[in-house]
């Protein structure tokens, strides 16, 4: 059995005293040993944690025990590590930043889609299939046929909606997110602009993996996750790539065979980028990396 249980949550809710919970969110989450982010807003509460069954179980119930969190979205996963250093409780003006007025996902979204009925969804060639995630997400794994808004952030999301969509030319749109939360936000914006047939993946691409066999998945890759694990694939399982401190960019097994590559440094993908000062700032801080992974190991 994993050590360690990963639950990303979140809850679209009005929170007018988020910023009296966050103390308090914060000391039960170092009571109970729980390392990872939480964000708080007026709109609610989003984030990754991770801790021991029980922990993780503990800190569920303190957040439902709030009446306006009964309804949490979580999603679970494993991990043999501790996955997040730290444990951290922000303030935000977004628990998803989409930097957009007036988008309310409890007062119009899209239609949920289960990861069961997602397949007959995406196969209608009616239907428009938007991944709503940035590029670096996208380049190690999407659904077959899925569009790639080519975005670096999702505030960049927006504006593919107005360049590229037409609700009177896409008049089935569906869309997917790694767990859910930015598709509340990308539906109902849809909604607001007037496109009428809007679906959702419930659960995000990471139930779709949990629940939907291999053998039958329109899945192609990995999904990268904000976490220690990079990426995870079918069943949840730890995929095997490693994140680029230069850039940020997942790097799959090939790509770490590429002359250019060095662990901790840089990638394929960043190499002829990067200053002489930032690679020797990178090497210093991977040498000490390795340093302190050959004093902890026995």
């Amino acid at each position: 059995m994993s050590k360690f249980i990963i639950a990303a949550l979140y809850r679209f809710v009005r929170l007018d005293d988020h910023e009296d919970m966050q103390q308090q969110l914060h000391q039960k989450m170092v009571e109970l040993d729980i390392c990872g982010s939480l964000l708080l807003a007026n709109e609610g509460i989003n984030g990754t944690v991770a801790g021991t069954r029980d922990g993780i179980d503990r800190l569920l119930a303190y957040l439902r025990n709030d009446d306006r969190l009964a309804a949490l979205e979580v999603k679970e996963s494993f991990a043999d590590e501790r996955p997040f250093r730290r444990t951290r409780v922000r303030l935000k003006k977004e628990i998803v930043t989409m930097g957009v007025e007036g988008i309310d996902p409890n007062h119009a979204v899209g239609t949920y889609v289960d990861p069961k009925d997602w397949n007959d969804l995406i196969s209608d060639p009616d239907v428009t299939v938007i991944d709503t995630r940035n590029d670096y997400e996208v380049a190690i794994g999407s659904f077959e046929g899925a569009v790639n808004p080519e975005t670096e952030s999702f505030r960049q999301f927006p504006s593919f909606v107005d360049k590229e969509l037409n609700p009177n030319k896409h008049r089935k749109v569906a869309m997917f997110c790694t767990g859910g939360i930015r598709c509340e936000k990308s539906t109902a914006l849809l909604r607001q602009k007037g496109f009428d047939e809007v679906y959702h993946l419930r659960g995000g691409i990471l139930k779709y993996l949990e629940e939907v066999p291999e053998a039958e998945s329109k899945w192609k890759g990995d999904c990268f996750v904000f976490d220690k694990r990079v990426s995870v694939g079918h069943n949840l399982e730890v995929g095997d790539h490693l994140m680029c401190f230069g850039c940020g960019w997942p790097v799959d097994k090939q790509k770490q065979q590429d002359p250019s590559y060095i662990e901790g440094v840089q990638c394929p993908n960043c190499a002829e980028t990067l200053t002489d000062e930032q690679r020797a700032r990178f090497s210093e801080r991977q040498r000490q990396i390795d340093q302190k992974k050959a004093v902890d190991e026995p």
